[in-house]
């Protein structure tokens, strides 16, 4: 009876050579097909150009947004030095128009007071009261007529009240500081005596 030969058995390593001499430069697992865990590679997904585009997009709106916020920090510093100098220099022009009735004050007292000179002292003096007035009547701050008007307690202040015929109940009889609105605000409350009754004395 013949005896069967014994099949050769298959020797591992010899295919695993023959792979890599075939394929010198692949990686083993690149060249059976699957990595180390027995998974087969996925394939690379292809770049998407709307994903590109949309970068491109928010790169763009990303330096808009930092110039605009740049823009917006110099105007607002600027708005803070332009406020802050308005509230600094408001008295300005008055103060500039004010210099002008000291020039005159000044030359009224420049000369010397003599009986002689006398009268031309005091017109001097009137003549610097009258440039003061319109000074401050141009820029909007103006005497509120007082004298025999009723008494305001939004305008006046009350002393003392005195009894007369001169002014009726009520009305101002006399005038220690006068006030003064600028516009149409009380700047300066007035001092002032009301009268009263005779009667009531």
């Amino acid at each position: 009876m013949k005896r069967k030969k014994d099949k050769p058995e298959l020797d591992l390593d010899d295919e695993e050579d023959g792979v890599m001499s075939e394929y010198p430069d692949l990686p083993l697992d690149d060249a059976i097909g699957f990595n180390a865990e027995g998974v087969a590679p996925a394939a690379a997904a292809p770049q998407d150009s709307s994903t590109a585009e949309l970068q491109t997009q928010l790169d763009k709106i990303s330096k808009d947004y930092l110039y605009l916020r740049a823009e917006f920090e110099n105007y607002r510093r600027q708005a803070i030095k332009e406020r802050g100098d308005l509230v600094r220099y408001a008295g300005e022009k008055l103060a500039r128009d004010l210099l002008d009735t000291l020039d005159i004050f000044e030359t009224a007292l420049a000369g010397d007071v003599t009986p002689e000179g006398s009268a031309n002292f005091v017109k001097g003096i009137q003549l610097t009261a009258h440039q003061l007035r319109a000074t401050l009547q141009k820029h909007g701050i103006q005497e509120v007529p007082s004298q025999g008007q009723p008494f305001d307690p939004t305008v006046h202040e009350a002393l003392a009240s005195e009894p007369t015929n001169k002014v009726e109940p009520g009305h101002i009889s006399q005038v220690f500081k006068k006030p003064y609105k600028y516009h149409d605000k009380v700047i300066r409350t007035g001092q002032v005596v009301v009268a009263k009754s005779p009667d009531e004395a």
